[in-house]
């Protein structure tokens, strides 16, 4: 019986600090090691995939642990508010229309590439892909569509419509967390060397290099060392929001509950309208005084919060589950393939940057809680874009996801 070395959250979360700690020093290090090695692994990648490595290991779980719950709905949002604070709204609406073409192209991939997976493996293993009734595969596959195209409202919205087996359904939330965990971790390393991928594309990289330009700028203007009010206003502001946020959601979600229908657009979920109202108050406090704290560090703090949530993503992966498992994995791994053949080959058609592709996929993929990880690993200024892209997300997900599953079931053998 496999046993978990460290079970109490306390000391979870002190390794994962830890490993943030060690990662971020060492990154900074002038040590010609380190110099050589963070040259070519981006230090947030580590932050996701070094707690990943624990959790196969039996150090820690991602399963037993109630971390990613915590970051996810109480450090997540204050993030985004702290991210937000001195966005430049103009310069996000001038970075034009690729970032939303590139989602789309995301969307598209996914609606494709699962029936295509099914074909593919049926020429050669007709049994992996078979069967009938709830625990039928493609069923459960449905619920993978629903998660990478909207979240976890979605995908629980597509075990219900299609009547989805809790065997078959158990499965295929492990092959969802793999398989879009270890697209993470390449869209990471993606970030790191973009700069790379972009000539190789020839994407139009302008926009976005004068956004962030505009950012450095106006924090440089503004630019003091912070003292414990700031420090404590920042704090303030972002949790406080999150107060709001939660308060918001706990009155709105019952409310659209009465409605039929708007569980399909994920207005019903609780974590839809937590996400939309940090966000949004972040942008409204972008208009106010408190657009200055980000010279005190208030990006700073937001992705420190941000790096938190990473580390306990990372501690969901656990990378033996595909050994167990691997003729399901096998499924997942090309469904990713053609979500990325398409968003590629679009991006090169459009001459889109590394950047739309990485996020337009993670908005699918990783929704609320991964894109503005994705989007911040280029720049911390961008992560509402991610947001932003993610909602949508949520509003396309179930359609496009009932959609698929109804395109496997005409495949399926």
């Amino acid at each position: 019986m496999e046993t978990t070395l460290f079970t109490n959250d306390a000391v979870v979360l002190g390794i994962l600090i830890a490993i943030l700690a060690v990662i971020f020093s060492t990154a900074s290090s002038s040590h010609p090691f380190f110099k050589k090695f963070y040259t070519y692994v981006p230090a947030l990648l580590l932050c996701y995939f070094v707690p990943s490595i624990f959790n196969s290991m039996g150090i820690i779980s991602g399963a037993e642990s109630n971390l990613y719950f915590v970051a996810s709905r109480y450090l997540l949002p204050a993030s985004l508010v702290l991210l937000t604070l001195s966005i430049d709204m103009k310069g996000i609406i001038s970075l034009g229309p690729k970032a939303i073409i590139m989602f789309l192209a995301g969307t598209v991939g996914i609606v494709i590439g699962g029936p295509l997976a099914i074909l593919i493996i049926s020429t050669f293993a007709p049994d992996v892909v078979g069967g009938a009734g709830p625990d039928a595969v493609w069923r459960g596959m449905a619920t993978i569509a629903g998660s990478w195209i909207g979240g976890g409202a979605n995908q629980t919205a597509m075990k219900e419509i299609f009547n989805v087996g809790d065997e078959i359904f158990s499965a295929m939330v492990t092959v969802d967390v793999i398989v879009a965990n270890i697209w993470l971790a390449f869209l990471l390393y993606g970030a790191g060397i973009s700069a790379r991928i972009d000539k190789i594309f020839k994407g139009d990289t302008s926009a976005i290099e004068s956004l962030r330009e505009k950012v450095e700028n106006y924090r440089l203007s503004i630019a003091r060392i912070p003292d414990l009010k700031d420090l404590t206003v920042i704090v303030a502001l972002g949790f406080g929001m999150t107060a709001i946020a939660h308060v918001g959601a706990d009155v709105i979600t019952p409310f659209m509950a009465q409605f039929e229908g708007l569980d399909r657009l994920s207005l019903t979920s609780p974590f839809f309208w937590l996400i939309a109202i940090a966000t949004t108050l972040g942008l409204i406090l972008s208009f106010t005084r408190a657009r200055q704290f980000e010279g005190a560090g208030a990006s700073r703090v937001g992705t420190l919060l941000l790096y938190v949530l990473v580390a306990t993503i990372g501690m969901q992966m656990d990378i033996m589950a595909i050994i167990r498992q691997p003729e399901l994995f096998m499924i997942g791994f090309i469904w990713m393939i053609c979500h990325v053949t398409i968003l590629l080959t679009v991006a090169k058609v459009i001459k889109a940057p590394f950047f739309f592709v990485a996020v337009g996929s993670q908005a699918n993929v990783g929704g609320a809680a991964s894109a503005p990880i994705v989007a911040s690993a280029f720049h911390p200024a961008l992560a509402p874009v991610g947001v932003l892209l993610a909602v949508l997300g949520y509003a396309l997900g179930t359609y496009a996801a009932w959609f698929c599953g109804i395109l496997m079931s005409i495949v399926a053998p």
